[in-house]
């Protein structure tokens, strides 16, 4: 188990960090973890993480490194690979970039030259830093022409896309977000990609466990790059990979190495290949089926306490709410719901008027504690205690009630590699 104990080698070297990691723990065993890009891996992805495999460095690829010694970790690797490709019905997988943002870097390397047009969803809207906004590398090195959604539905605008698409022609469209909870209709995109002359790339960061799980559709058949973390309903360690197909395999795999990353992080690498394989598992299936429904319980709670649930409901494991429904900032509910023992995010809504460190929404997330055993009847258990706290803004009695409810709650539901 990954508990650390008092007799651990880090007790004994660093007790300082041995006494933070000892606090973390308490924190995640007694809290309610609702952060959507957040989840627990399971006990054999965390051996494998904390594995020795972190001592080898293997620039390169199976093969052909530029270190000895690499015999284990090429099968290590092409293991992962293998199990990826099977798992998604890719032609060819890259499972070596660190974080999601490096993969994007690298598949936007792959295929763009700096001051390209590329097109990605607006920050504010839903889409990601890495999506082309100005203040990361995306928004500086290239020029992004940003879509959004429709000011009532809140829902993609698909005929903005295609005229924006028209006029700009951009070299690549990435589709996919990090805030929108509604499938994306990747046939679509697809449509006004090859309309345009374009390039197209999901980034299925949140939704690839779904994807894996086949309770969400899977963008690998239309788009030429799909990129992924690996942490959230995938479950698996925090890093990431990117699926292609077979004519950009050579240009994507330069583009990590030696383009944007030196040798990879071999322990993640093996944590991958863990993940990969429990998700081929029919519990995984099941699980995935549990997210999403978990989701749909927990949106219809916030409602039923009148909180505004952006696109009125979600077809993914993430809920985007509207605080301003009971007089909040995002910013504000946040650090009330954790004040109870409950974790959620601050979160712009389409067309806020709030800034984005303020924002009028709150993001919620029903993989964690999926991933721990809970369902319908804790959802709707929880959906009350949210929005109990969030009625009585700063009644220090009733956070207090709310958390020692929580934390007796959280208590019975057991996060994995963490003893009781």
């Amino acid at each position: 188990m990954t508990r650390v104990h008092a007799d651990s080698a880090l007790a004994a070297s660093d007790p300082d960090l041995f006494h933070l990691i000892g606090e973390e723990q308490r924190r995640q065993r007694l809290g309610l973890e609702l952060i959507a890009s957040e989840n627990y891996t399971s006990p054999a992805v965390m051996e494998a993480v904390g594995s020795i495999l972190t001592n080898k460095y293997a620039e390169g690829y199976p093969g052909n490194r530029y270190y000895g010694g690499c015999e284990v970790v090429d099968r290590i690797e092409e293991l992962a690979r293998t199990r990826a490709k099977e798992l998604f019905g890719a032609e060819h997988v890259n499972v070596q970039p660190h974080a999601g943002t490096q993969a994007n870097m690298a598949a936007y390397f792959a295929v763009m030259d700096a001051g390209d047009t590329a097109m990605g969803m607006n920050l504010d809207q839903g889409g990601h830093l890495s999506h082309g906004k100005s203040i990361n590398f995306s928004g500086r090195m290239y020029h992004f022409v940003p879509y959004g959604v429709k000011r009532e539905e809140e829902t993609i605008d698909y005929d903005e896309v295609a005229a924006l698409a028209r006029e700009h022609k951009p070299k690549v469209i990435v589709a996919g977000a990090t805030a929108y909870p509604r499938i994306v209709d990747f046939a679509r995109f697809r449509e006004i990609a090859d309309e345009t002359g374009a390039l197209l790339m999901v980034d299925m960061a949140h939704f690839a466990g779904l994807v894996a799980a086949g309770v969400h559709p899977t963008p690998v058949p239309y788009a030429d790059i799909v990129t992924s973390t690996s942490h959230k309903t995938l479950r698996g360690p925090r890093s990431a990979f990117i699926l292609c197909r077979e004519q950009y395999a050579k240009a994507i795999d330069r583009a990590v190495f030696p383009g944007t990353q030196g040798g990879p992080l071999m322990h993640a690498v093996a944590g991958k290949a863990v993940a990969f394989r429990e998700a081929m598992t029919p519990q995984f299936k099941a699980y995935g089926r549990q997210v999403v429904e978990n989701a749909r319980v927990l949106a219809e709670g916030l409602q039923r306490g009148g909180v505004r649930v952006v696109t009125g409901g979600t077809d993914t494991h993430l809920i985007l709410a509207d605080m301003s429904s009971k007089g909040l900032s995002g910013k504000r509910a946040e650090r009330l719901l954790d004040q109870a023992g409950i974790t959620v995010n601050k979160n712009t809504v389409p067309y806020d008027t709030r800034s984005a460190m303020i924002t009028s929404g709150i993001r919620f997330g029903t993989p964690a504690l999926t991933t721990r055993g809970m369902g319908q009847d804790e959802m709707r258990r929880i959906a009350t205690w949210i929005v109990r706290v969030l009625d009585h803004p700063g009644d220090e009695a009733i956070s207090a009630e709310v958390r020692a409810t929580v934390e007796e709650f959280a208590a019975a539901y057991p996060v994995p590699g963490i003893a009781g």
